[in-house]
């Protein structure tokens, strides 16, 4: 049994749970490997959790917050490794309490008393000025649905650059503050033309987080479709989307004028580019999430607590 911990280096609980856990794992027999948070930036290298995850991991042990599981959920991908947050944060939403204590909760799911909830996460491509889009032709719709299922893949010298989030994908005005004009399209049909501070594109998952703060609703966690919402948009006329899991939501910034350039967030991270965005196709992930759940409320009763 292989175990990667996770730990908010900046949340004293936390470091001291990781070294209680660490202990443990240790009296068990167990091998781990210790990450901090502050190791999974998009700008840092990934060594020491690239090499755990190579060798093979059962299970990756969150102790932090939902950023911290949302920066390991984006290392770990799409390759099934279940993690289990212990909440050391506020509002932990994809975590479990930490009341019982870090031991009891990870002896619990190593014993397999959990419940594993799948959930949808997005696959974010980005097509810059002056790169092909393999996706563009209108006459193609069918394909990118095929895509959303990964049953059609461009040529590997076409393909634009790929984004993993589990929560949400920002669409925001840039450094200067300007609003940006975006078109917004669903799967080959073209829905608006809109100007405003920009677009939120989310799963279920990520729908009690931006997207809920822009005037999106709350979504079940096992939904596999999508939520777009567009932000603060100069208009009285627009409404949050909610897709079906098989459709590509397609936001087309081609006529965006230079001086209203967009900045793009995935999981509260920046992505940054060389070169004007010009379109982005955001579908669900080819596999699923897996967060464990130990005898926590459930959704409903969480949201209750919170929302209303």
């Amino acid at each position: 049994m292989r175990i990667l911990i996770v730990r908010n280096n900046s949340n004293s609980q936390a470091v001291d749970a990781s070294l209680l856990l660490a202990t443990y794992l240790a009296t068990q027999g167990m091998d781990y490997t210790l990450v901090d948070s502050s190791e999974l930036s998009c700008r840092c290298d990934h060594e020491e959790l690239n090499a755990a995850l190579a060798a093979g991991v059962d299970v990756a042990v969150v102790l932090g917050g939902d950023g911290t599981i949302l920066r390991t959920a984006r290392q770990i991908g799409t390759s099934g490794v279940p993690i289990l947050g212990i909440n050391f944060g506020r509002l932990g939403f994809l975590a479990n309490s930490s009341d019982e204590g870090v031991v009891a909760v990870v002896a619990a799911a190593l014993s397999g008393d959990v419940v594993a909830e799948q959930r949808a996460n997005l696959r974010i491509d980005v097509v810059c000025e002056g790169e092909p889009d393999p996706w563009g032709d209108e006459e193609c719709h069918p394909e990118r649905a095929e895509r959303a299922e990964g049953s059609r893949a461009a040529p590997a010298d076409e393909r634009p650059c790929t984004f993993f989030a589990l929560n949400e994908l920002a669409v925001t005005r840039g450094a200067n503050g300007r609003i940006i004009d975006f078109s917004l399209g669903i799967s080959g049909a073209h829905i608006a033309d809109m100007r405003g501070d920009g677009l939120v594109v989310a799963t279920a998952t990520g729908s009690t987080a931006y997207a809920l703060s822009a005037g999106g609703p709350l979504v079940a966690p096992g939904f596999g479709g999508l939520v777009a919402v567009p932000l603060a948009p100069h208009t009285l006329h627009s409404r949050a989307i909610v897709t079906a899991a098989n459709d590509v939501v397609e936001v087309d910034l081609s006529k965006n004028r230079d001086p209203r350039e967009a900045t793009l967030f995935a999981d509260g991270e920046l992505l940054a580019f060389d070169l004007p965005v010009r379109r982005i196709y955001v579908s669900r992930g080819e596999a699923p999430t897996v967060l464990l759940r130990y005898q926590g409320e459930s959704f409903y009763e969480h949201a209750s607590k919170v929302f209303f």
